[in-house]
Parts: C-alpha cells; structure tokens; sequence
C-alpha cells in the first residue's frame, strides 16, 4: 500500500486503547464528547431559566462586573450546541465510515491540544502567574491555603507534570481519531475489488484493465476469403 512508504506509517495503527478499534474508539470517544457536551447545556440551559441559582459575581475577586451575565451565558450555550453537532458528525461519520464527517472533530482536538500547549507554555515562561492566579480566588476556595503554602518552584513543577500528561492523553486521542480517518478514507479509495466466496474466503480480483484478467483483446480473426 502506498500508506507503508510514508514516514508516517510507523504511527499508523488499527487499534487503541483496550485493543478496540478505531473505529470503535471514535465512536466512544465521541459519544463520551457528546455526553459532556449535553450535560453543559443542560446545567447552561437551566441557569437561564433560573439565573438566581447560578447567578454569582466577582465582587470577591476585586472586579465590579458579573461573571455569568446573559452575553457569557448565550456564548457558552452556543458553543455548547456547536460542541454537540461536532461530536455527532464525528460519531456517525466513523460509524457510517464517511472521513469527511470526522475532520471537524479532529480540528477541535488540535485547537485544544493547542490552547493546552499555551498554557503549559505560559506556565514555564511565567512560573510568577501561578501565585498570582491563586491570590485572585475567593476566599473560601477549597484548599486555597494549603496550595499557597506549598513551594513555588515544586507548584510549578505539579502543575507542569500534570498539563503534560494530560497533553500526552490528549495526543493520543488525536493519533485514535486520526488513524479512523486514515482507515475509513483508505477503505473507500481501495482500488482493489474483494470477493466473498461461500466459504468466507476473500479472493483480491486484479483491476479491470489488467491484462491478466482474461479479458485482454486479443488477435483478430483472419479476413474471410470468399472461394
């Protein structure tokens, strides 16, 4: 196959995590986006019918404005339902093996892989933010003193070593997804017909110009020479 002579190859597998398949995998994968996705609009949807439940300002952060105010609220609800759509063109794409419907799902993962990497980024440049973000909590955050006690330098590393390892789950997801879309786009493109016999046998039939098919053209018959 021409996908063997590409440097890449090395990286191509059928199979993910728990030996499934990739296309199994895709398919749970985005299911699981879709689960995540729906319970975000849902808790969106019912602090907009019930904006005093969910209905919190900045006020001990040190700010005047309000952090879900109607405008954050319709953004996320958007981006919730946009999330939703992906997930599904994802799902059905790798189950109904259509590559075309999985490309968007795989953009969104390397727009977050990306958005990770900034911020593990950030993090190593600017080691100073990290205290900074901590003193902007409110008061009554979980574990707010003990975090803050702990050295800064040793923070840094916790929070480094825990962005990497989710960066690396995060790249391995990307290689399942895009492998699907390497499998399912190469099964469709196959050039090779594939004929199931009765006894579960497959028989690879050559391409319809191969003279080796039988049906080359062959000499033409002598003139016909009247007596």
């Amino acid at each position: 196959m021409k996908m063997l002579g590409s440097p890449w190859a090395r990286f191509y597998s059928n199979s993910c995590c728990l030996c499934c398949h990739v296309r199994t995998g895709t398919i749970i994968l985005g299911v699981w986006y879709l689960i995540i996705n729906s319970v975000v609009l849902l808790i969106v949807l019912s602090a907009l019918t019930d904006p005093g439940q969910y209905h919190l300002t900045t006020a001990e952060l040190g700010g005047d404005f309000e952090f879900m105010d109607d405008a954050n609220m319709c953004i996320a609800t958007a981006i919730s339902l946009l999330m939703i759509l992906i997930c599904a063109m994802a799902t059905y794409g790798a189950y109904k093996q259509h590559a075309a419907w999985i490309i968007p799902f795989f953009c969104y993962q390397i727009f977050d892989f990306a958005l990770n990497t900034l911020v593990a980024i950030s993090v190593l440049v600017y080691p100073s933010t990290v205290q900074d973000y901590l003193r902007q909590l409110p008061a009554n955050f979980p574990y707010k003193e003990e975090i803050m006690s702990v050295n800064s330098t040793c923070l840094v590393v916790i929070i480094l070593l825990f962005i990497s390892i989710i960066l690396a789950f995060k790249a391995y997801l990307i290689s399942c997804v895009w492998n699907c879309y390497r499998y399912i786009n190469n099964r469709n493109s196959s050039d090779v017909l594939v004929y199931i016999t009765t006894n579960d046998t497959a028989v690879l039939l050559p391409p319809y110009d191969d003279p080796t098919n039988g049906t080359a053209a062959k000499d033409p018959p002598p003139p016909y020479v009247s007596a």
